[in-house]
């Protein structure tokens, strides 16, 4: 049996098909884009933290910087896709704190801190250096602030955007003040027997030249790195500190004994409590100490001629080369082979700066010594103003040797003995010539 197919089937269908299919995008609600429209990014700082510093310090001055800026205005846009940036957003921000005369100086560069949007705060962080001679007071400093911020959309397509930009710069002040404080400064300097290798005393007058009064202050000497001068005491308390005082401190200091005779640096600071009770140490000032050098002695007398294989005493004259006196003064002779000395210590007493002493020592070279000049050390030991025992650095003494003044003993000992041999050989051949030719009357 043969089927007829029903014409206009499959048209009816596909009409029926896309019918229904206008009929869902009919249906379907347009999607709507919220676009936020302002007038761009703006900006406050603060400080966070303390903005109180005192001249000479270190300082880290921490910022709160904040994109006040607002989205004003909202565009409801139908058939269109979301931009990504809104006019509010800071962009690309650079921030910089700059220097503001010499009272405080920025060391720390300008700062890149990205995006910022509309709302945002970001910290960022700057070191500055309080100048030693910042006065007391308020000092602004010009925060800046670099970025970009867009300025207008444009959609050439249903979806594409063109973004276009402004760059912007906001300057805003940041204050920092400068707390009163204790400045000390040394107005007057007198050493007492400041000399290598020793202990003496250090006088100083000191003037508060700072705006801030102290209470309960103590000045402290300090070593100044390496320097020879070392403190023995090294705090005196003084009390009351006020602005425009002025103190006299003494304190006791020793010196290496590889200084010379020159100026040392050394430190001194005020530990005090200030206005708001709080116990604080102003900057260091550092002052020059003079150093005379150690004593050093000198021999100036000629040098004396020994004859060998005899006691002689010699006389030794030294001169104190130095910048101070010593006192008590003894010297000791150090002999060495071929020559000995049963008296090799002498007295020398007190000897000024220039002036001499003499010394006298009983020395012997031995008889077989060769001649010619011979050095021999001496060191002398002495006080200082202080009564401390010290000992010079080592005096050569030069000396001669030279031959006996006359009869055997200007001849070397082995060769007097072998004349002494052959005199006694002849004379016991004389003798016995003598008996013999006695015995044969």
């Amino acid at each position: 049996m043969t089927r007829t197919r029903c014409p206009g089937y499959t048209g009816t269908a596909t009409v029926v098909l896309a019918l229904l299919a206008c009929s869902v995008l009919f249906a379907a609600p347009a999607s709507a884009v919220e676009q936020h429209l302002g007038s761009g990014p703006d900006f406050s700082a603060t400080v966070s933290g303390t903005n109180e510093f005192e001249p000479g310090q270190d300082a880290t001055v921490s910022l709160l910087v904040k994109n006040t800026g607002l989205n004003t205005f909202k565009q409801v846009m139908m058939g269109t896709i979301q931009p990504e940036d809104q006019q509010s957003t800071a962009k690309t921000t650079v921030i910089g704190l700059n220097s503001s005369g010499d009272a405080v100086l920025v060391k720390t560069d300008p700062q890149m801190v990205g995006d910022i949007p509309g709302g945002e705060t970001v910290t960022v962080q700057f070191r500055a250096k309080i100048s030693a001679n910042a006065t007391e007071g308020e000092y602004q400093l010009p925060l800046t602030i670099d970025y970009r911020y867009l300025r207008v959309i444009v959609q050439e397509r249903a979806d594409v955007f063109e973004y276009t930009y402004n760059d912007g710069r906001k300057t805003l002040p940041v204050t920092l003040r400068i707390k009163p404080h204790v400045k000390p400064e040394v107005t007057g300097l007198v050493p007492e027997q400041i000399v290598a290798g020793s202990e003496g005393y250090l006088n100083l007058t000191i003037q508060n030249t700072g705006p801030g009064n102290g209470t309960m202050a103590a000045v402290r000497l300090i070593r100044n790195g390496q320097s020879p001068v070392i403190p023995a005491t090294s705090t005196v308390f003084i009390g009351d500190f006020p602005s425009g005082g002025v103190v006299t401190c003494r304190y006791k200091v020793s010196v290496s004994k590889d200084a010379t005779n020159q100026t040392y640096p050394v430190d001194l600071a005020v530990t005090y409590t200030n206005h708001e009770g709080a116990v604080v140490t102003s900057q260091k000032t550092t002052v020059g100490v003079p150093v005379n050098d150690k004593p050093a002695f000198t021999v100036i007398s000629p040098v004396p001629a020994v004859p060998r294989g005899a006691d002689s005493t010699i006389e030794v004259v030294y001169r104190n080369d130095g910048s101070v006196a010593v006192h008590d003064a003894q010297v000791r002779l150090q002999p060495h082979n071929p020559i000995t000395a049963s008296d090799n210590n002498a007295f020398l007493g007190d000897i000024a700066p220039g002036e001499t002493a003499t010394a006298r020592f009983v020395i012997r070279p031995d008889p077989e010594a060769e001649t010619g000049k011979y050095s021999l050390d001496s060191s002398i030991r002495y006080r200082d103003a202080k009564g401390t025992s010290i000992e010079s650095d080592p005096v050569p003494v030069q000396l001669e040797v030279v031959p006996a003044a006359g009869g055997f003993s200007a001849i070397p000992g082995g060769i007097v003995s072998v004349i002494l041999v052959i005199v006694l050989i002849l004379a016991g051949a004389g003798f016995f010539l003598y008996q013999r030719k006695k015995s044969g009357r």
